[in-house]
């Protein structure tokens, strides 16, 4: 396959999806004009990818990382991912590691990209068949897999209202709790930026 028919792309967001329950739709957006590629993956998929982009650590490996490290202790390297086809409404991709390909499914092969910093393409014909032209603004550059902001939480005087956030933050975390530690994240986001 010649290198036209791979598109680049890149993340460009990620929210709940309407049409499927629990699931999530992961929009990816190409480098080089204005289609917009919605895949709607699993809410564990989009944890993964939405924890890396936002530099969120848990304290045991989840499962995109321990793949990570396997591919490295076994000396191998991710050079790209490729989604490259879309067979009755299901999206297929592939590994390129090193010296072979891997079949894939998009959501695990992006979850990895992003802990690699790899390039992600797609070929010309998925895009044909399933992109759209982007039109209006631009959502946020990730918009993570969350519920709903917590607002019950019974605050302690002694902290700052900053400080008792990242209090909760780092015990989310520590208890595994990503989707909790998403939205306490988000949560300090809108406070600093109502406060700063």
């Amino acid at each position: 396959m010649s290198s036209e028919d791979r598109i680049q792309v890149d993340i460009l967001g990620l929210s709940s999806s309407q049409s499927s329950g629990g699931a999530y739709a992961l929009i990816l957006k190409e480098v080089n004009g204005s289609r917009r590629l919605p895949i709607i993956i699993g809410a564990f998929e989009a944890q993964s990818i939405a924890l890396e982009m936002e530099g969120i650590k848990p304290p045991r490996p989840l499962t995109h990382d321990l793949m990570k490290n396997l591919i490295e202790t076994l000396g191998g390297d991710l050079i790209d991912v490729y989604i490259n086809e879309l067979r009755d409404g299901t999206f297929f991709a592939k590994l390129n590691l090193d010296v072979q390909e891997v079949d894939s499914r998009p959501s695990d092969a992006i979850a990895l990209a992003v802990r690699y910093g790899a390039p992600i393409f797609v070929s010309e014909k998925v895009m044909a068949e399933a992109a759209f032209i982007s039109e209006g603004e631009e959502p946020e550059k990730l918009i993570p897999p969350v519920v709903k902001p917590e607002t019950n939480e019974a605050l302690k005087p002694q902290l700052s209202k900053l400080e008792q956030l990242q209090k909760q933050l780092e015990d989310a975390i520590t208890k595994e709790d990503y989707e909790k530690a998403a939205q306490i994240r988000d949560e300090i986001k809108n406070y600093q930026a109502r406060n700063s």
